[in-house]
């Protein structure tokens, strides 16, 4: 155990499918998923509960799928599953660091993943093991996102830590206009309001409704899970008022 203090005790950390392909833009890069898993385990070394949420768009969107044409349903329950995919590849990686895991998925596939049990998932918790919820809410329309929202309510995280590829959120796109304004904070209403890529709306107002924090930081930055659990200032925290 570390002599530092964590200054959250349970966290719900969200990763885009896209966060583990690296610069191939799919699939899953071993060196990424590897290095994701080593500053997971630093944070578990602290004693914080520890649960993730990852994307499946590295794999499947199902959104693109339907706007060329697929039945919207059909594409995001194969979206779902591009999820469950993902989430087995990062428990591999963690239970190479020594990290005990578990994967519970929302659509029931036994030989693989428990079937997603809100209390079995706090017990595991309690004992130490990282939770990796998979498939979504397991209901086609609703985006990993809004899964984040809902599991990190249900197993009362203290906040919801969302890895991007940027440092916080910003008014504009940094990587296009070089003129783009970070914020330090906001509030939920400012994220509807400006329509910020924070998380969908639907993942918002759950949060807002619900006074969950979300931190929003960059994960290409090594050490940066550990930093924000710590406390450091960095990246956009999105509050009530």
């Amino acid at each position: 155990m570390s002599d530092l203090e964590p200054k959250y005790q349970k966290i719900l950390l969200k990763l885009s499918g896209e966060a583990l392909a690296g610069k191939n833009g799919y699939g899953i890069d071993p060196e990424i998923l590897s290095g994701i898993a080593g500053e997971i385990r630093e944070v578990v070394n602290l004693g914080v509960q520890v649960s993730l949420v990852i994307g499946g768009g590295n794999i499947f969107r199902g959104l693109a799928a339907s706007s060329a044409g697929m039945d919207r349903a059909s594409a995001d329950y194969m979206g779902m599953l591009a999820t469950v995919m993902n989430s087995l590849a990062l428990q591999d990686a963690l239970e190479k660091e020594g990290v005990k895991t578990r994967v519970q998925s929302a659509i029931e596939m036994r030989e693989i993943a428990e079937p997603y049990i809100r209390r079995r998932a706090v017990r595991h918790l309690e004992k130490g093991r990282v939770v990796i919820f998979a498939a979504g809410t397991g209901n086609p329309y609703f985006t990993t996102d809004t899964a984040a929202s809902l599991r990190a309510m249900e197993i009362g995280a203290e906040v919801i830590l969302k890895a991007t590829k940027v440092d916080g959120v910003y008014n504009a796109d940094p990587a296009k206009d070089p003129t783009a304004v970070k914020f330090d904070s906001l509030t939920y209403i400012q994220v509807l309001q400006k329509g910020l890529q924070v998380m969908d709306a639907t993942a918002t107002s759950l949060c807002m409704d619900n006074d969950l924090p979300i931190l929003v930081f960059n994960l290409t930055q090594p050490g940066n899970i550990k930093r924000v659990v710590l406390g450091e200032e960095i990246g956009t925290i999105v509050k009530g008022e």
